[in-house]
């Protein structure tokens, strides 16, 4: 071609060398590896969960505060704890029922002539009526034995009641007058000496729901226990439960 074709060729090689070289594997003879692109992993959501209401709140106990409770408030069945529970709802159930209250207001109203009758015989002899005081006297005493005779019926009721369902060894006390508790009592501990037992578990209540929130039957026990020599001691767990051991 002559000069034009070296012109031409000039203008080719000017061209080329304006293009980026091919890039290199770094050894000698080996094509080099395309690069692959870096794919965008999206963010592990466990570990960015974002802090609620819950995860600032402080624990309502110190570590180890457990460890500050009473062993026998530990040990104690929640079972239990629930069995007691129910057994003072049926209490007070047995206590308010109808029959039971009726009992317990008309041996009430009758102690109120007694104690009326009494006094009046008291005046009549005073003033000389010798023979109305007589009279006076004789419907007082009537009026006593109405009393007791409605007093003895109410307390036979609520202890076979409170005592369908004791345990073997168990005697509940609830709802009796002093007097009453204590026959029973009696009665129960002579049974169980018979049988051979070595203790006697007593309900005898708080006294919560006593006049004044004073507990009667208790100590009236803890003297009984003194007097027949038994030891008598109530259960670290309750207050209301008095434990006698007969030997």
């Amino acid at each position: 071609m002559g000069i034009f074709g070296d012109i031409f060729r000039a203008i080719v090689r000017v061209f080329s060398s304006s293009e980026a070289p091919p890039p290199q594997s770094g050894v000698p003879g080996k094509p080099a590896r395309q690069q692959q692109p870096s794919v965008q992993r999206p963010q592990d959501q466990r570990h960015r969960r974002r802090k609620t209401a819950d995860d600032l709140q402080v624990p309502s106990k110190k570590p180890f505060e457990s460890l500050t409770t009473p062993f026998h408030e530990q040990s104690l069945p929640q079972t239990r704890r629930e069995g007691d529970r129910r057994l003072e709802e049926q209490n007070q159930i047995n206590q308010n029922n109808e029959h039971y209250v009726a009992l317990r207001a008309e041996a009430t109203r009758e102690g109120d002539l007694m104690a009326q009758c009494y006094r009046q015989s008291h005046e009549a002899y005073q003033q000389g009526q010798g023979a109305l005081a007589k009279e006076l006297s004789e419907k007082g005493g009537e009026h006593k034995r109405r009393m007791e005779r409605l007093n003895s019926e109410a307390g036979a009721w609520i202890f076979r009641e409170n005592n369908l369902d004791s345990k073997p060894g168990e005697v509940d006390l609830h709802g009796l007058y002093v007097k009453e508790a204590i026959m029973y009592a009696e009665g129960a501990i002579e049974e169980a000496q018979r049988r051979g037992d070595l203790e006697i578990r007593l309900i005898v209540g708080k006294g919560l729901h006593s006049n004044g929130g004073v507990a009667k039957i208790k100590p009236a026990l803890e003297e009984l226990m003194k007097r027949r020599s038994l030891p008598a001691d109530a259960d670290p767990n309750n207050a209301g439960l008095l434990i006698v051991r007969l030997r």
